[in-house]
């Protein structure tokens, strides 16, 4: 493995948390007597920050008051509707015995990032977690892979970004690192390809054959 540090996106690359994401959408718009949305209507829309989710899913609100909604309601109904992804386990506990270093950059508030690691058993393979919160700009700006270089005092050359959107692949070019996708999140597999990643994936565990 010639990356000393690997650094995952976590919606639809970790996990499958869209069922709980759509719930906490559904009870903003129930706030404005709007339909609830089906999963796929939520999916297309995660993954550029929680301003954007609410933005587009929920037509006409009041965002400052549309985020204390949703974050106020998420907690409740993240854990029992947010899973792992097929290999994702396996995957950090290899780069875990391997040595390397393991961060999460993601768009989702740290603190539900932090929280979902925790229950689902996989906090202790990260050596730091970075949301929204802890930087100026999120993805696709570069600042949250930056900062976690920073912090991991790695060059670009050493690190590995693994996401599964347009969004992360541009991030990773604006930071300067290597990205591999997979095409378990809310784009196709032909959408990630025309976007010219390193290399898109089909399943996790290629990570393993970096």
């Amino acid at each position: 493995m010639p990356y000393s540090t690997y650094l995952f996106d976590f919606d639809g690359t970790l996990a499958d948390s869209y069922a709980a994401i759509a719930a906490s959408v559904n009870h903003v718009r129930a706030s404005y007597d709007l339909p609830p949305l089906d999963v796929d209507g939520v999916k297309f829309h995660v993954g550029r920050g929680p301003d954007y989710l609410l933005q587009h899913t929920v037509p006409g609100g009041d965002l400052p008051k549309d985020l204390a909604r949703y974050r106020a309601h998420h907690p409740g109904v993240m854990k029992a509707l947010t899973n792992l992804l097929p290999g994702a386990e396996r995957v950090l506990q290899s780069l875990h015995q391997a040595g390397k270093k393991i961060g999460l950059c993601s768009n989702k508030p740290r603190v539900f990032s932090a929280e979902l690691l925790e229950h689902l058993g996989i906090r202790q393979y990260f050596h730091l977690v970075i949301g929204p919160e802890d930087v100026v700009h999120p993805k696709p700006a570069p600042d949250m892979l930056l900062t976690s270089l920073q912090r991991l005092e790695v060059a670009p050359a050493d690190v590995l970004y693994v996401g599964d959107m347009i969004v992360d692949i541009r991030t990773a070019r604006a930071a300067g690192v290597a990205v591999w996708v997979v095409p378990t999140g809310s784009e196709t597999r032909d959408d990630l390809v025309a976007e010219r990643p390193d290399r898109v994936m089909d399943r996790l565990e290629e990570v393993l054959q970096a």
